[in-house]
């Protein structure tokens, strides 16, 4: 399979389990093991957390969060993986690219690269 190259931020397309889509700019962060997605994203999307949750580990200590699985269009690659909900209003961007849709998808990171689409 031919690896992706994607920047340090990508256009992504997130569908909810009605269909309704999303388009944002996501951050990737090749430190996070897991991808992570704002509440209120995850509410204007109909997302609902499972009863499963995951213990995560970031500069503000650490905290068990709810998982949810998401389709994602990341450059062209449709995929259906899970991420942490968690209240990043605060933050730049409303989703942010982990480990685990990176490996699955193949991507390589070059930071050079300006927004992929």
């Amino acid at each position: 399979m031919k690896k992706v190259v994607l920047g340090l931020t990508a256009k992504a397309t997130l569908q909810g389990p009605s269909g309704k889509e999303e388009e944002v700019i996501a951050r990737i962060d090749t430190g996070a093991t897991k991808s992570s997605l704002d509440l209120s994203l995850a509410k204007n999307l109909g997302v609902l957390p499972s009863s499963k949750t995951k213990l995560i580990k970031s500069a503000s200590g650490v905290k068990r969060r709810p998982l949810v699985m998401v389709k994602i269009k990341l450059n062209h690659h449709f995929l259906e993986e899970e991420f942490t909900l968690a209240e990043r209003s605060h933050m730049t961007y409303s989703v942010l690219i982990g480990q685990n849709i990176l490996k699955k998808g193949n991507f390589l990171i070059d930071p050079q690269k300006k927004v992929s689409e």
